[in-house]
Order: structure tokens, then sequence, then C-alpha cells
């Protein structure tokens, strides 16, 4: 795949799926800025990468910022060639309980954020007539799950929006494609699941493959849909959960 040379935004990119993502581009000589709230995991991502990992702290959910932060970006470094959305929070509440504040916190984070990111980043890649941007959904958006409601509705949102760039930007040669994470082994995940045996069972009976995924999968998936190698491919939604969502 040949991405030499190219230059990379992951928004979340100092932990979790992010850093994978980060290890995944930098690996393969995409100059990569990550974007991020807090500035010690982002110093010790980019210290951990080296001269190709570059970063901005920022507050993706204070949207007022982001034009800003994309002209400071490409002045930097130059007209983005990827951009990944994959900063997100959740939050795990019964559903009656969920407060309007709390519904409005994560639509703005996880999909009102994606929204003014994309747009903004577009805005250069039409400049070049070429870009690539990867959204990061969720198991949540193909199936029902429990007391996640507010992040449920935001990565269902970020699928159709999805679709709707992809009609829109790829005549003009920005491919917009979505990737669906299933279970994967991470820090939370071990949080969530390790406590939870009954349900850890449930997440393993009903996936095909046997086994929670690995952070390198869903980089792997990534680093595909913004490569080359996926060039006539666009408006697609990637689920990398070894079968979950298919399964029963």
């Amino acid at each position: 795949m040949e991405t030499k040379s190219k230059i990379a935004i992951v928004t979340g990119g100092a932990s979790g799926l992010g850093l994978a993502i980060t290890k995944k581009f930098t690996e393969h000589n995409i100059k990569t800025i990550i974007i991020g709230r807090d500035e010690k995991k982002l110093q010790t991502a980019a210290d951990t990468f080296g001269p190709l990992c570059n970063y901005k702290a920022c507050d993706l959910s204070n949207i007022a910022t982001i034009p800003a932060l994309i002209e400071e970006i490409t002045s930097e470094f130059g007209t983005p060639d990827i951009l990944v959305n994959n900063a997100g929070i959740n939050m795990k509440k019964s559903f009656t309980e969920v407060t309007d504040e709390d519904f409005q916190n994560i639509i703005q984070t996880n999909l009102t954020a994606v929204f003014v990111m994309s747009r903004e980043v577009s805005k250069k890649m039409i400049g070049a007539g070429t870009g690539a941007i990867v959204n990061i959904s969720s198991m949540a958006s193909q199936y029902g799950i429990p007391y996640v409601i507010a992040y449920t509705a935001s990565k269902a949102a970020i699928e159709g929006m999805t679709r709707a760039m992809a009609t829109e930007l790829s005549p003009i040669g920005i491919r917009i494609n979505c990737v669906a994470p299933g279970f994967i082994a991470t820090d939370m995940s071990a949080k969530a699941l390790n406590n939870d045996p009954e349900r850890k069972n449930k997440v393993l009976s009903r996936t095909p493959m046997g086994k929670l995924g690995d952070p390198d999968d869903i980089a792997e998936a990534v680093l595909y849909l913004s490569s080359d190698a996926s060039r006539y491919v666009t408006g697609v939604i990637l689920p990398v959960d070894g079968g979950n969502s298919i399964g029963f």
C-alpha cells in the first residue's frame, strides 16, 4: 500500500483504538497529527512514535475552536490526506435517568464534533482533489445494547452521515468510510467485562470467532480504508467484530 508522505489527523489518537491507529500509521510512514484533551497522553504518544507523530491538545466538544485548529494544522504540516474521526465518549446509564444534558454532551462530542471536523478538513481536501475520511462507529449501531442510549444514537447517526458524505464528496475525490468495531480487548473493555463474567460469556458466545478483537485489528482496517488499496471503496460500514454482528 502506497502511503509515503501522506498526512493524517487522528482524533483521540493517544489512547485505546486511536493509539493503535496512530502506531499503524507511523509504521507506514504516514505523518500523523493526533488530537485529544490529555496533553500528557499526547506527549507520551508523540515521544513513543517519534518524529512522524505530532499532536494538538484540543477539547473537540468545543466545536467553535475546530476551524482554527484545522487552519493551524494545515499551515504547519500541509493539507491532510486522511482524517480518522475516532474520539468519542460513553456513559452507562438507565434510559429514564439520562438527562437532557447527558444526552447532548454525548451527541456534541461523538457526532457534532465529527461533523465539524469532517467539514473543515473536507474544505482542505477539496482543493487537493483527493482525501480519505474514516469514521469510527460501534456495534451499538448494529443492534440494541441497554444503558447506552446516547452513545447508540450518536453511532447510528455516524453511519448515516458516512453514507450521506460519501454521495456528496466522492465525486470530487474524497472517499468516506466507517469502521464498526466489535468487542475489542482494551483497558476499557477489560474493566467492563472482567467484572461481569455473565456479560463476557454472552459477548463471546455470540461471536463466531469466539474471542475479543485486538486494537491492531481495527488499525489494520482503518489503514486499508485510508490507503490507495481501497481507492474504489466509499460509503462502506465495515464491521470488524469476529462475526459478532451476525452471530446468534
